[in-house]
């Protein structure tokens, strides 16, 4: 407990530097804003954010990069709940009971009911990660390169059943990614692999170009093929407090939410968006008005708020522990490390313990800095929801262009952002989610270097995977898993979850 204590005073004095709430603060007003914004999200937001970090200190970026992925969140909110306008993924289900709510005259309580209960969310989970991190990282270190081979199958296997949509095509995503990942010059034996004799493919190609194009163009030319979705808006909040009646319903919600999404935010490829709708269908299954979900339950907006708002935080446990993202955006955090040389896994926490505690203290600070920009704002954010998205797009366009050549000062990294931005159009269209394959594209690389690694050690002796106890127990469960989504009263169990998705 002392050692805890200890650590987390190293947090503070990391987190409450100047620059730091200055970077925290920039993080979580940039997320609000783009949580707000319907069409840009946190990932195409991280990827084109991701050049800067060339130039912060490694902690002030990560914290900054923290802010904007659980800033987010909160602001996805604000859309879901005035206009029927899911800011973000996981704010789909928000919509369901929290506009209804706006409907009925209780916009102000509604609003103070999600951000409220997103800021008692992330600050539990914030303390879990806190617990949690440092026995997780001991265990960590027990794994060698066997175990870590059939963690990373785990995990892919994970986000493919996690995965919203048909289970085919998160598998074909996911086997893209690891593909795309083989591109370029292989460390071991210096042959050029994928790379059609293009000179620039021989260094591979970069994760951020990848991001950019999928998640970044895909979704500016999917807002440009839809009408103007941009609908008047009144002003007239109500009243901010929540009545007795709305309380008493929302607080076990937040209780529950909290919980469920706790949990499942450890989960590879479930995270946000999956507890969510994961919170709202218990909540109505175990209330005893379900009827009057949709029309404007508070425990319908309470929960789904409180867990993916703790699944945001309980992602970065995998990332800083094991080295493992969970989600997308993970993928993204991963991707800011390696640019400062800093390999995600359990020996962060010795190795930069100001980077490990300063990010989690962060949270908290950060949790904090959302509900004064969300409650009080809320005029602001509404005035912006005014703005149409043809005066968005092409400051989104420039940042993404200038992002990528950032990168290598080449040319060619924007040809190729834009020849994925019109393969992740085309995979929008056929409902291919582009997590799964981000995380191939991560994952991938590192798997291959395991996979030798582990066969070197045991001197080509594949049997090494299934010998070693951790090693097997990690494949079972991978096994386990595919039986179970294979079931069909599972399978059907999880198209309902995601039934509100579609």
């Amino acid at each position: 407990m002392m050692e805890l204590l200890e650590h987390l005073a190293l947090g503070v004095s990391v987190a409450v530097s100047p620059e730091n709430l200055m970077y925290a603060f920039m993080g979580c007003l940039l997320g609000t804003l783009i949580g707000v914004l319907p069409g840009i999200g946190p990932v195409p937001t991280i990827a084109m954010l991701l050049p800067l970090t060339y130039v912060l200190p490694p902690v002030a970026g990560l914290i900054m990069l923290a802010g904007i992925y659980y800033g987010s969140q909160y602001g996805g909110s604000t859309t879901a709940i005035l206009v029927a306008l899911p800011g973000e993924t996981s704010a789909v289900v928000t919509v369901l009971d929290g506009h209804q709510m706006a409907k009925n005259g209780r916009a102000g309580a509604a609003l103070s009911i999600a951000a409220l209960g997103s800021f008692f969310a992330g600050c539990v989970a914030t303390v879990l990660l806190a617990a949690f991190a440092p026995p997780l990282t001991e265990v960590a270190f027990k794994f060698g390169p066997a175990e870590y081979f059939s963690l990373m199958c785990l995990g892919l296997i994970g986000a493919v059943v996690l995965a919203s949509g048909s289970l085919a095509k998160a598998i074909c995503m996911i086997i893209l990614g690891l593909l795309i990942g083989m591109v370029g010059t292989d460390v071991n034996s210096g042959v050029a692999r994928f790379d059609f004799n293009i000179p620039e493919l021989q260094d591979g190609i970069d994760f951020a170009v990848v991001a950019m194009g999928v998640f970044g163009l895909a979704e500016i030319m999917n807002n440009l093929a839809q009408r103007e979705n941009r609908v008047d808006i009144t002003d007239k909040l109500g009243t901010l407090y929540p009545n007795k009646q709305e309380f008493r319903e929302a607080a076990p919600a937040v209780l529950r939410g909290t919980a469920l999404g706790s949990a499942l935010g450890i989960l590879p490829g479930g995270g946000a968006v999956l507890s969510s709708f994961a919170s709202y269908t218990l909540e109505k299954k175990i209330s005893r008005t379900p009827e009057r979900f949709g029309k404007g339950h508070p425990a319908g907006l309470a929960g789904p708020e409180s867990a993916n708002n703790a699944a945001a935080q309980t992602s970065f446990i995998p990332l800083l522990t094991l080295g493992i993202p969970g989600n997308a955006v993970m993928a993204l955090m991963v991707g800011a490390m390696t640019i400062h040389n800093i390999q995600p896994g359990p020996q962060v926490m010795s190795s930069h313990p100001e980077l490990f505690w300063g990010l989690i203290v962060s949270m908290w600070v950060g949790n904090l800095m959302l509900v004064v920009l969300n409650l009080p704002l809320v005029g602001l954010w509404v005035k912006l929801l005014k703005v149409p998205y043809r005066v968005l797009f092409p400051a989104i366009l420039l940042f993404c262009s200038i992002g990528v050549y950032s990168l290598n000062y080449n040319v060619f990294d924007i040809y190729m952002m834009a020849i994925f931005g019109i393969i992740g159009y085309l995979w929008s269209k056929l409902k291919c989610e582009g997590a799964p394959l981000l995380l191939g594209m991560v994952l991938g690389p590192m798997m291959e270097e395991n996979f030798r690694r582990a066969l070197l050690l045991a001197r080509g002796d594949f049997t090494t995977f299934v010998t070693r106890p951790l090693s097997a127990t990690l494949l079972l469960m991978a096994i386990a898993l595919v039986v179970l989504v294979s079931l069909p009263a599972i399978r059907k169990k999880r198209e309902e979850t995601f039934v509100e998705e579609e």
